[in-house]
């Protein structure tokens, strides 16, 4: 079961209202503050919108549904990011044991992701992330300090 939580935060636009969809993945907050830069000028551009998923992992000795951070927490911390994009954004926040297998499930086929991270030499988490999504169909954009 690799998801036990699924809360969706500031909604402020609707799949109806607006066909394109580019989803940033919450990396840390510094990436992806500057992730969420680069997908609000995508997102002016095309007329889209932005939604923030933010995979929670919960280690294995706890249960699913009790996270070592408070869910509270999290919620007001991406409550104020999402107020205060200029772009319309929705905050999906997901307790989960595997980020791969939770973004496998969730994101719709061929989305365009935007992740943040930072350049380096090595194969970095963010650039592994990015390319097995890529692998699995979707269009990634990564965006590195």
């Amino acid at each position: 079961m690799p998801l036990a939580y699924q809360k969706v935060l500031a909604e402020k636009a609707s799949p109806s209202e607006q066909e394109l969809e580019i989803t940033v993945i919450f990396t840390s907050v510094d990436d992806t503050l500057r992730a969420l830069r680069t997908a609000g000028s995508v997102a002016h551009d095309l007329n889209a919108f932005i939604t923030l998923v933010v995979p929670q992992i919960v280690p294995f000795p706890l249960p699913l549904t009790s996270p070592p951070v408070l869910l509270e927490f999290n919620e007001r911390r991406f409550r104020v990011i999402a107020a205060n994009s200029p772009v319309k954004t929705t905050v999906r926040i997901y307790l989960c044991r595997d980020r791969s297998e939770m973004l496998n499930s969730e994101l719709q086929p061929s989305s365009i992701v935007v992740i943040g991270g930072k350049r380096r030499w090595w194969p970095s988490t963010e650039r592994r992330m990015a390319r097995k999504l890529r692998r699995a169909g979707h269009h990634v954009i990564l965006a590195e300090a």
